[in-house]
């Protein structure tokens, strides 16, 4: 099993609109083939605590079988249309893959 997390930074400036074009593009991802599970998010309302960062905007973790999918989902149209069509609405993203 794969764990591909991806945590995004929107730019300040978005409407909302922009904001719900950004999260209809994330939803979308879960439609890839080789996704087992997708999980979307936003910060929590946990206590503040220095270990905790809720600086971002949107948490994105994917499931999936192995690093041959993980390549897949990589190529796949609907990631690479995402990215084309939203990557303008975010200013970082960070990624964790974990097996």
């Amino acid at each position: 099993m794969l764990i591909h997390t991806v945590i995004f930074w929107l730019k300040k400036s978005l409407n909302a609109e922009d904001r719900f074009q950004f999260f209809q593009g994330v939803e979308k991802l879960g439609e890839i083939q080789c996704v087992e599970h997708n999980f979307i998010g936003t910060p929590a309302n946990t206590t503040k605590r220095p270990v905790v960062d809720d600086t971002y905007d949107c948490a994105l973790t994917v499931v999936l079988k192995d690093l041959k999918d993980h390549d897949l989902y990589q190529v796949d149209p609907i990631h690479l249309n995402f990215i084309k069509e939203c990557s303008h609405l975010w200013e970082k993203v960070q990624i964790f893959d974990a097996d």
